[in-house]
């Protein structure tokens, strides 16, 4: 019996199946971006998050572990806009991926993808922590999140053009399901549509666009800047004459200055989840966020 031939069929069948069975490795910034891969690439992609809900993505660690994922990873999904620039180029020169460098299709940041907001006409340190291209948490305007869906089943199906028809589907899908949930979030949110607001990082201005919510304090003094006693003395003069509904902050942030301004002026504080926890998709995370906001704001 000849087992030539029968050996290059197994060979073959073997190699096949394991084209099939590889999956693109999504290096994410942020939970966002892992959990829209996901929802583009389903069991096509492996995708993992550098940082949590509970962490702010401005401030980590560029630790080993990180490094060995980024070595791995097939395409780079981040928000940009110098929104990590204190960790990411340490991560990316130290993993020497070639694949995820600026400038390959496996470097993706969402933030080239859509318009910013609150882009400086003047840079300067003394204005705190700006971000030069604009502000960078897009996340938070579900439309904006729609735009970088394409853009990003564009750029899977670059680097994986075997399943380009299967990213094209999924997209599809997705888009169907994320313009449904739209329009029901925004009926939800009918009633608090004007409402003022004071944030303490001015990190929820895709919100305040999308939903018209009126902004008018932060609690830090300058971006990045934690606020003195001196100045939330200044905003608690300030509140006499221009006071909000609500007091706004993210769940990874020092809630000690918004309960500080809210004993004393009988304000609400509300903390918010800025991204997605482990166990959540993007539907779950934005449908507790605006559950929050219709239960908290009057």
């Amino acid at each position: 019996m000849n087992i030539k031939p029968l050996f290059f069929i197994v060979l073959f069948s073997i190699s096949i199946n394991a084209s099939y069975a590889a999956q693109v490795n999504v290096f994410a910034c942020e939970p966002e971006w892992a959990a829209l891969s996901k929802e583009l690439g389903g069991d096509l992609v492996k995708t993992f998050s550098a940082t949590t809900a509970e962490q702010d993505p401005h401030y980590i660690q560029a630790r080993p572990s990180l490094i060995a994922k980024m070595r791995r990873a097939d395409i780079l999904v981040c928000s940009g806009a110098d929104l990590e620039v204190g960790w990411l180029p340490v991560l990316l020169r130290k993993a020497g991926n070639s694949k995820v460098q600026a400038g390959q299709k496996g470097y993706f940041m969402s933030s080239k993808m859509v318009k910013l907001l609150d882009k400086p006409a003047i840079l300067d340190r003394s204005m705190g922590d700006v971000h030069a291209a604009g502000n960078p948490h897009i996340q938070l305007d579900p439309r904006r999140i729609g735009i970088v869906a394409k853009r990003l089943s564009q750029r899977l199906q670059q680097i994986d053009p075997m399943h380009s028809s299967e990213y094209q589907s999924k997209l599809a899908d997705f888009k169907t399901r994320w313009k449904k949930a739209i329009k029901k979030w925004q009926e939800e949110t009918r009633d608090i549509r004007g409402k003022s607001i004071i944030v303490h990082h001015n990190s929820w201005v895709y919100l305040q666009q999308w939903l018209k919510l009126n902004k008018v304090a932060e609690l830090e003094p300058k971006p990045g800047v934690p606020p003195s006693s001196r100045y939330l003395s200044t905003l608690l003069k300030q509140m006499k004459h221009t006071p909000a509904d609500i007091i706004i902050y993210s769940t990874y942030q020092d809630p000690k200055a918004a309960h500080w301004l809210s004993a004393k002026t009988g304000i609400h504080t509300l903390a918010l989840p800025a991204t997605v926890n482990d166990d959540e998709t993007l539907f779950h995370w934005m449908d507790r966020l605006i559950q929050l906001l219709k239960d908290n704001i009057q």
